[in-house]
């Protein structure tokens, strides 16, 4: 490995990740025959094959496992020493990876645009994903911050909590329980309902107050984002479950039904692996964050704030 080179690593990182090296070669801007000969140095250097073929598809051996999670850590320390420097120079930059669940899309690029104004030498990676596939980045250490309303269970994380992300039942404006007040909650299961898919934390949210009161709703649709189902409520085919961040854009366009129990009171957390040291470009947006989420509730949803919050007090008035 003395003879190994670090762009050679680059190249083999590459191909690792995407099993090709086609699309390795894409993304570094080479030529394939490139990429096949820096595979060819590095595994002599290595003295073991480091990648299979079997028939067309390309897998990583043993010891190419093994190289790929070492080439993992070293460009992790790298990164760092970077951002160090940076640092000491009185500057910030270097790379922020971010993964979201679904639902923050509709906030969190809001908060970027400022803190990217603020700090222009830092580039964003911005993964959007479901529930499930969160914890699978997370378990592979593949970001920095990961955002979302769920903590996991079987990993170990470090929490902060920063903004609350309340579900409310969302109708067409001119459904007729729009001007009911304090609706039994079983009045829902005679309504077509329109659900998130399997593995959503939203879906996940609303199965769990529905088991507690022994609520069986009819599934008209599961569809597997928010921006199809508000599709679908406006269009009549039935009423959901969102959070209201999703309807901060339109909020003329949906009405929020006042049904005991709601909204489901839940919140959005920066969450990362225990143990994880935090660059300091995640440092400096997760003290970013903190501070920004007060002020982006204010500046861009008072009139959605201001329904969820006469929503609220109903359901407090309903408790008493």
């Amino acid at each position: 490995m003395n003879q190994a080179t670090l762009h050679q690593l680059k190249v083999f990182e590459a191909a690792a990740r995407h099993g090709s090296f086609t699309r390795a070669a894409e993304e570094l801007f080479l030529t394939q025959p490139t990429v096949s000969m820096q595979i060819k140095q590095l595994t002599k250097s290595v003295g073991l094959p480091l990648f299979e073929q079997v028939g067309k598809r390309l897998y990583l051996t043993e010891a190419g496992r093994e190289l790929f999670a070492t080439c993992r850590q070293i460009f992790e320390t790298i990164a760092q020493f970077e951002m160090k420097v940076a640092d000491l120079k009185g500057l910030k930059q270097g790379q922020l990876r971010l993964a979201v669940i679904t639902t923050a899309k509709y906030f969190i690029p809001r908060l970027l645009g400022p803190f990217c104004q603020l700090y222009p030498g830092i580039e964003i990676s911005l993964k959007v994903t479901n529930h499930e596939g969160i914890l699978e980045r997370m378990v592979n250490n593949l970001d920095d911050l990961y955002i979302m309303s769920q903590i996991p269970e079987n990993i170990d994380v470090s929490c902060q909590p920063f903004l609350d992300n309340p579900l409310v039942v969302c109708a067409p404006i001119t459904h007729p329980l729009t001007k009911e007040k304090n609706i039994p909650i079983e009045r829902l299961a005679n309504e077509p309902f329109i659900m998130r898919e399997p593995g959503s934390g939203t879906r996940r949210a609303v199965q769990k107050l529905f088991d507690e009161h022994g609520i069986s709703v009819k599934v008209k649709l599961e569809l597997g984002s928010n921006e199809a189902i508000k599709q679908a409520i406006a269009g009549g085919l039935g009423i959901s479950i969102l959070s209201l961040h999703t309807l901060i854009p339109e909020s003329s366009e949906f009405s929020i039904l006042d049904v005991e129990h709601f909204p489901i009171q839940r919140t959005w957390y920066m969450v990362h692996p225990a143990g994880k040291q935090l660059s300091i470009v995640a440092r400096t947006y997760f003290e970013y964050l903190l501070s920004a989420a007060k002020k982006f509730v204010d500046e861009n949803a008072p009139a959605v704030w201001g329904t969820f919050e006469h929503s609220q007090q109903q359901e407090l008035e309903a408790r008493e």
